[in-house]
């Protein structure tokens, strides 16, 4: 499951870059020795499925430093306290239904949680905005307008 890039999903990738690292990594290895000590690695099996599980998790641990990078150098001085903003959450209105939208990266986006990329058109058009703004996000559908009845920004959930 992917965790929101908020603040609260920073530790949680710290977290899993810890365990691949100290924990995945070296079973990995030691079943990569064991898989060569049996022999003929071009027929070998345990051998191919531990390389490849190993690519896979090298893989993940470069995107999680990557990303872990990018947080250390966002700065939350820049986003807005009473605004909309990258880790805000919004509390909707639309046609009548209200619902709760989070302000994520664009690799986070998963509209089915409520989880918005910054980048998409409803992102751009609710960044900014205010607790009582209505707003008209332009999607391929058309325009869909949108009452902002609730603002809880990155700076306030941390008390939440």
């Amino acid at each position: 499951m992917k965790t929101p890039m908020t603040l609260r999903g920073a530790d949680a990738l710290r977290e899993e870059l810890r365990h691949r690292k100290s924990e995945l990594r070296p079973k990995i290895i030691a079943a990569i020795d064991e898989a060569r000590s049996h022999g003929d690695l071009r027929e070998n099996a345990e051998y191919h499925a531990a390389k490849e599980r190993q690519r896979f998790v090298e893989a993940r641990i470069s995107m999680l430093r990557t990303r872990v990078s990018q947080i250390q150098l966002m700065n939350l001085d820049r986003i807005p306290t009473d605004k909309a903003g990258f880790g805000s959450r919004l509390t909707i209105r639309e046609n009548g239904k209200e619902f709760v939208l989070e302000l994520v990266m664009p690799e986070d986006a998963d509209p089915d949680r409520g989880l918005i990329s910054v980048a998409s058109p409803i992102g751009r058009a609710l960044v900014g905005k205010e607790a009582g703004d209505e707003v008209v996000a332009p999607t391929p559908a058309g325009g869909r307008e949108l009452e902002i009845l609730k603002l809880v920004t990155i700076h306030d959930l941390g008390d939440e």
